[in-house]
């Protein structure tokens, strides 16, 4: 979805550049090319050596093995990643002699969905793109990766690899487990009474949506992410430890109050 949403938004920006995709799927190289994704599909190496900027939009642990191999095939190619977790990333090439070609970056946007049929060519613009560590990359690397997503039409941020794990980890790692948690709730319930999906509301569908997304990208992300994950989903459990004390003292002054502070996070979401 990341790299297919990269390759329609270049193509809409009029950047002058040729797409060479490669995915192990089969299903995948022919859905990209019908798409117009990539103008053709070729195999790892044929495809690093004859290119400008290589772009890893693959989950994190593969990412995490692929990297390494990319760098060893790479000349002078600048190579960024877009994946959500940053730390391990850096970790696992941090000694490598090409380490310097390499840019760890995130894109701020996502949805549920996944493979290439997900793909939106006005994805980026108007979000943040993170570039992270970026005194240990070569400067060429990081204008090349930080003008790509100018052409996006994104603002670039830049900050430490693990800042940005935990900056992540509660505004889009926690959503995603309260998510999928509140979806298994609700499917426990539904066994009981299959009237709950037939009144489930707007805000339902907009608290659950995330649950939609794909095991394969989300495991390895809270693998990668553990102990950022876990302090705000500790965090996150006394929350709703307040709430279920309040309802069960009857205590509906101080629920009152937990609301009405959550009601401050207008000043950062408006």
């Amino acid at each position: 979805m990341i790299g297919g949403s990269i390759s329609l938004a270049l193509k809409r920006m009029g950047f002058n550049c040729k797409i060479t995709g490669v995915d192990n799927n089969p299903d995948h190289c022919i859905e990209a090319l019908r798409l117009g994704l990539a103008d053709e599909i070729l195999p790892l190496e044929p495809a690093i050596n004859q290119a400008d900027l290589v772009i890893i939009a693959i989950p994190v642990d593969a990412t995490s093995k692929l990297l390494p191999r990319v760098l060893d095939i790479i000349k002078d190619q600048a190579v960024m990643d877009v994946g959500s977790a940053k730390a391990e990333i850096c970790k696992v090439v941090a000694g490598h002699p090409n380490r310097k070609r390499f840019v760890a970056s995130h894109p701020m946007w996502g949805t549920e969905f996944s493979g290439p049929a997900a793909a939106k060519a006005d994805a980026f613009s108007g979000k943040a793109a993170v570039i992270c560590n970026k005194e240990d990359s070569d400067m060429d690397a990081v204008h090349v990766v930080e003008n790509i997503y100018k052409v996006l039409g994104m603002h670039v941020v830049f900050m430490p690899a693990k800042e940005h794990d935990l900056h992540t980890a509660y505004i889009s790692h926690v959503s995603h487990i309260t998510s999928f948690a509140l979806a298994n709730t609700v499917l426990e319930k539904e066994k009981e009474d299959n009237t709950i999906f037939e009144l489930a509301s707007g805000g339902f569908e907009t608290t659950v949506r995330l649950a939609k997304s794909h095991a394969a990208m989300w495991v390895p992300i809270f693998k990668q992410n553990k102990e950022n994950v876990l302090d705000v989903l500790n965090e996150h459990i006394a929350q709703l430890n307040k709430f279920k004390s309040c309802l069960e003292s009857e205590n509906y002054e101080q629920m009152n109050e937990l609301i009405r502070h959550a009601n401050t996070i207008k000043r950062i979401l408006k």
